[in-house]
């Protein structure tokens, strides 16, 4: 901490949601702790922190320690990926709650700031350019779409292959700390965002101050194949899509547009794909929201 004058802790808890079901459907288990890592740590990162340590909380009917220690393998490598340590956690046996073979995750991160470098809507202004990063897939929301979904349309569903859902649908959440702690230490960045449940159409929101929205433009990426097949295979509304699912970007950076090529660059280099997809413009209404141009 030497090199903190000020450090400011920053705390971060989240499970990975219905995505579990599909899992232990398939018997795919050895991902879904990078997952549960990595929707904890992207939520550190936007504030700026550094994540330094990590708990788990394994819940299930009956311990099958085989089971728990490919799950607790996964979160061992999303830890390894964040950086921070895998410090500790607790499992919990509750037949009565859970039906046999069931379980469930939740996890817990802590990072650190500089009270000075902590990110706040405040830093947000009016031209300002967003930068996409791209998403490894569906990540860990809007599975309970997929799940009926998949539950709906037998015919076309019996189709699939276990490799098809383990390898598309199961892929884990990127984890962006490592990229982001390289920008954040080179470029003033004015704020970051998570994309997770609520889709683009409502996180945006959630750090923007008051008197400004976002302006995202459609066409600046292309929406990937997982999306469209879900697109198509629900019927599902443009909106509705962009309110679910991430469509292919799966955190925000907005940054002064002077710097913004700097920050790709940056970006670029340290693994991520990064498309230009909008600016912050001043609000229409009352309340921050998002407004889609084509």
């Amino acid at each position: 901490m030497e090199e903190y004058k000020q450090p400011v802790l920053v705390s971060a808890t989240d499970g990975v949601g219905t995505k579990l079901m599909l899992a232990n459907q398939v018997g795919h288990h050895d991902s879904i702790g990078v997952d549960l890592v990595a929707m904890c740590v992207n939520d550190v990162i936007v504030c700026g922190a550094k994540p330094l340590y990590f708990l788990d909380y394994f819940a299930t009917s009956a311990l099958d320690v085989a089971h728990a220690s490919t799950v607790i393998d996964g979160i061992a490598r999303g830890c390894t990926e964040a950086g921070c340590a895998l410090i500790g956690g607790e499992t919990a046996e509750m037949p009565g709650l859970y039906q046999r073979g069931d379980y469930d995750l939740a996890g817990f991160a802590v990072g650190v700031v500089e009270k000075s470098r902590i990110l706040n809507p405040a830093r947000v202004q009016v031209g300002d350019t967003i930068l996409g990063l791209a998403a490894d897939g569906v990540h860990a929301n809007g599975f309970s779409l997929i799940r009926k979904l998949l539950a709906g349309d037998e015919d076309r569903v019996r189709a699939l292959d276990d490799a098809f859902i383990v390898e598309t649908l199961l892929k884990p959440t990127r984890i962006y700390v490592q990229s982001l702690l390289q920008l954040l230490a080179q470029v003033e960045v004015s704020a970051l965002c998570h994309i997770t449940g609520g889709g683009l159409r409502h996180n945006p929101p959630r750090i923007l101050p008051a008197g400004v929205d976002v302006e995202i433009d459609r066409s600046s990426w292309k929406m990937p194949e997982v999306f469209r097949w879900l697109q198509d295979l629900g019927n599902i509304k443009q909106c509705e899509m962009f309110r679910t699912f991430n469509c292919g970007i799966g955190m925000l950076v907005i940054i002064r547009p002077e710097q913004a090529a700097k920050a790709s660059e940056i970006l670029v280099e340290s693994g991520e794909t990064v498309f230009e997809i909008g600016r912050v413009v001043a609000a229409r209404g009352r309340a921050p929201q998002v407004r889609w141009r084509d």
